[in-house]
């Protein structure tokens, strides 16, 4: 839409109050509220003010003045509100200057895909994640002094099976959850509440159903969209996950690893590059892909530790990213092989399908920042002619030993992560794309508001290993 749309859109609507909303450093949604008397066609050009201070990773307080400039495109209704609300994402902006806050994840996303037009590569870059997230009936958790726990619980847990009173069974076993009917899939009506909402906010929806494991773990795909597109198609997916679930007197979380003993949550990240309207990355070498996708597959895998700090920003990423859990830890690429970090999907025969799935990212991304540094490293691997060496057609998980011990795995740990994101950053920087500002800043955060913290604290088992000694 353009502005004058978007005043006609509110009208018609009798919208009562505007909600801006932008992303934070580590990818979560800010908003405030004005209004429909400030929305003003004076709005999309001067914005609205804040202070970027009280923001995660963001301003010093003697230097804190911002401007939030919504995206008329992304309007929508807010559809979890009483009060009719009108919903925009928007860009920040330094009020002196008026240039992108060099910290404003939307804005890295924007460059990154300019700079994919001025490399001559291609124009346009294909985004389909598949995030995954539980729902539960109970979260509960505590750190202190003295103490130190989580709870959670679904009725859908295999846990549950044990329970005295009104107890009806049929709940997915550990590692059994994936594609059950009901009443095993107890969350059929829920995820497709989800659906509806998102596709009233223009969200196209390819499938929904329940993952892998037990405690009502589940997975809603998206068809593909351009790069910041998606990543604001994912911000509304989170949004709406989370409200529906409360709607149902649940809460929904995109923790990757919240359960022990059964799989994590991952998000599988398709992607591609097209060029004048066709797919590059179809071609006659393996698999049916091209010369340039084999580069880019080996940029990806050349700078995969480092783009973990992104892709897997969290401490408890790497409490999903452990053998046994369907979850890839070795950096080799392979078609339709689900063990490898890289998949080449051969679901359809059509050049136009032709992508692949980086499948070691999780959800807990900052996902403007994930896939920005995950088409820098494709571009690297291009321009630089990284081939990625043979493909694995094997199933990488009952490889020996040795053999395993022969291909590159990705971190252990995000202390890890981060440091290979320190020594490894360059390819982030070609054309101002990423700053060294802002990898400084999200390394400085995370070890300082992360690893750090994580590193003094008593552990729960730990009282079960060593209470004794």
């Amino acid at each position: 839409m353009t502005p004058r749309e978007v005043l006609d859109f509110a009208k018609k609507n009798k919208v009562e109050m505007v909600d801006l909303k932008f992303v934070d450093l580590l990818g979560t949604w800010q908003h405030f509220s004005v209004p429909t008397s400030e929305l003003t066609l004076d709005l999309f050009k001067e914005g609205s003010g804040f202070d970027g201070s009280s923001i995660r990773g963001w301003k010093a307080i003697q230097n804190s003045d911002m401007l939030m400039v919504p995206d008329p495109n992304t309007a929508r209704l807010d559809p979890f509100t009483e009060i009719p609300t009108l919903t925009m994402i928007g860009n920040v902006e330094e009020p002196i200057t008026r240039q992108g806050y060099n910290r404003d994840p939307r804005y890295i996303a924007q460059k990154a895909e300019k700079y994919l037009k001025s490399t001559k590569i291609g124009d346009t870059s294909y985004w389909g994640p598949e995030a995954e997230f539980f729902i539960f009936d109970h979260v509960s958790f505590d750190q202190n002094a003295h103490s130190g726990f989580y709870f959670v619980d679904s009725d859908e847990g295999i846990w549950n099976s044990g329970d005295e009173g009104n107890n009806l069974g049929s709940r997915p076993r550990h590692k059994e959850g994936y594609f059950p009917v009901a009443p095993v899939d107890s969350q059929q009506d829920i995820r497709s509440e989800m659906v509806r909402e998102m596709e009233k906010v223009g969200i196209w929806v390819e499938k929904h159903h329940h993952e892998v494991a037990t405690g009502g773990q589940a997975e809603i795909d998206l068809r593909f969209d351009t790069l910041v597109s998606m990543a604001d198609k994912m911000m509304m997916y989170k949004y709406i996950v989370k409200n529906v679930a409360r709607r149902h007197g649940k809460t929904a979380t995109f923790m990757p690893k919240p359960v022990f003993g059964d799989n994590g949550t991952g998000m599988h990240t398709h992607q591609s590059i097209w060029k004048d309207k066709k797919p590059s990355f179809a071609g006659k070498d393996y698999a049916g892909v091209s010369q340039q996708c084999l580069y880019y597959i080996g940029g990806i895998l050349k700078h995969a530790k480092a783009l973990a700090a992104f892709t897997n920003p969290s401490t408890n990423s790497y409490k999903r990213l452990t053998p046994g859990f369907e979850a890839p830890t070795l950096l080799a690429y392979s078609s339709r092989n689900r063990s490898a970090g890289i998949r080449i999907p051969m679901y359809s025969p059509s050049p136009k399908a032709k992508r692949i799935e980086v499948r070691f990212p999780d959800p807990s991304s900052n996902m403007y920042l994930a896939f920005s540094a995950m088409l820098m490293a494709g571009l690297d691997g291009i321009q630089n002619k990284i081939h990625p060496g043979e493909p694995m057609d094997k199933n990488l998980y009952d490889l020996d030993p040795e053999e395993a011990g022969n291909i590159p795995t990705l971190p252990e740990s995000l202390e890890e992560s981060l440091n290979c994101l320190e020594d490894d950053h360059e390819f982030l920087l070609k054309g101002g794309v990423f700053s060294e500002d802002i990898v400084e800043a999200w390394i400085g955060y995370k070890r300082e508001n992360e690893v750090a913290p994580m590193k003094v604290r008593p552990h729960p088992h730990e009282f079960s290993l060593y209470y004794d000694v």
